[in-house]
């Protein structure tokens, strides 16, 4: 695989200070049941880098210090992690929002009997990957097959309540262009998947998060062998919006990776651009009072900041 941070450390992007800490975003490993061509942590069926029993104790220890209110998890598919389930359990009981970051095919895998259940009786908002609203573009970005189990799976949700009016139960759709491009405009493509999915499948869910795609790891890669790198970085430039910059997801949270380190967002872990310009861990933040407010940038921040602007909660 090709690496880009060599193309991206060199950078004029504006610099940033965090001025607030309410997430925090944990990858709990890169297993997953999927292996998706934009991936930007190469997570596969193969891979074996989980959270260890330990530092799961650490998260929930660190969330009470810090009165954190919002737990992100991702991965790979989050949902395999051994300690998943404890995990949003002991968070949910102290009062914290979990978020889940769902492929929805992993609610059909054979060990994850009762998962949809399990959310919806723990008020967990399930943020789900969902390309396109049809078989063809789904299917060629995800797996063959990926389309119908990712609309069982937001049915089954629907069903459970999620995306509902006054259910208390979030269901979001995560939209990534297929290539170098930027992503259309949120609000008027969430009015075709609203339309399309409820026409075909009778599917409802509240928010559609368009996001563009980090000129990172696994996508950054095909750029370069596609010789489109270059050009796609000018194209984030080029859209460049400073009024962005007040509502970057960096502002506001800490990423954690599967050893207990700590990045500015889940696209500097994957980068090794450590919190501050220095290795910290998750124990770092139970020994103090006070967290680095300095944002470690690279050029790859112009892909949050590019036209509507894009972050873990889509368009700024």
């Amino acid at each position: 695989m090709l690496s880009t941070i060599e193309l991206l450390e060199a950078t004029d992007f504006p610099p940033l200070q965090r001025d607030r800490l309410e997430t925090l975003q944990v990858n709990l490993g890169y297993l997953c049941n999927q292996t998706c061509v934009h991936c930007h942590v190469n997570a596969g069926p193969n891979r074996t880098e989980m959270v260890s029993d330990e530092l799961i104790e650490t998260i929930i220890e660190v969330l009470q210090k810090h009165d954190i209110k919002i737990l992100d998890l991702t991965g790979g598919a989050p949902e395999m992690h051994w300690r998943f389930r404890d995990l949003v359990s002991r968070a949910t009981a102290l009062g914290v929002q979990v978020i889940d970051r769902c492929n929805l095919t992993v609610l059909f895998e054979e060990d994850q009997k009762g998962l949809a259940e399990f959310l919806a009786q723990h008020k967990v908002q399930v943020v789900a990957s969902l390309p396109c609203y049809s078989l063809e573009n789904v299917d060629q970005q995800r797996g063959k097959g990926v389309f119908d189990k990712s609309i069982a799976g937001l049915q089954l949700l629907n069903s459970l309540g999620y995306g509902k009016p006054d259910s208390g139960l979030n269901l979001n759709l995560v939209y990534n262009p297929q290539g170098a491009s930027l992503p259309p405009n949120q609000t008027a493509l969430e009015a075709d998947f609203k339309r399309e999915l409820m026409a075909h499948f009778g599917i409802v869910f509240n928010q559609l998060f368009a996001i563009a795609n980090m000129p990172i790891k696994r996508f950054g890669s095909m750029l370069i062998s596609k010789g489109q790198f270059e050009p796609y970085m000018q194209l984030l430039k080029d859209n460049f919006a400073a009024a962005n910059l007040p509502g970057v997801m960096c502002r506001s949270m800490i990423s954690v990776d599967w050893q207990g380190y700590l990045y500015d967002c889940d696209f500097n872990q994957q980068l090794e651009l450590n919190l501050g310009g220095k290795r910290q861990h998750l124990n770092d933040l139970l020994a103090q009072d006070n967290y680095d407010s300095h944002i470690r940038i690279a050029d790859h921040c112009y892909a949050c900041t590019a036209g509507q602007g894009s972050s873990c909660g889509g368009a700024l």
